[in-house]
């Protein structure tokens, strides 16, 4: 009887051993892509359009 108890004991200990592993864990990499796009890029061309209408403008004068 005593046999079987330490044969149990013995086997519930062994398999709580090895049931974890020491490897390291492996972590998936997510890459964050961010678009170059701002909000004043948008806003270049027509600024730069009166800039050269004010500019025809005043040279009109």
């Amino acid at each position: 009887m005593k046999k079987i108890a330490l044969a149990a004991a013995v086997s519930v200990a062994a398999s709580a051993a090895f049931a974890g592993n020491v490897s390291e864990p492996v972590v998936d990499v997510v890459e964050v892509v961010e678009e170059s796009s701002s909000s004043s890029s948008g806003a270049l061309l027509p600024i730069l359009a009166l800039l050269i209408v004010g500019a025809a403008v005043a040279a009109s004068d």
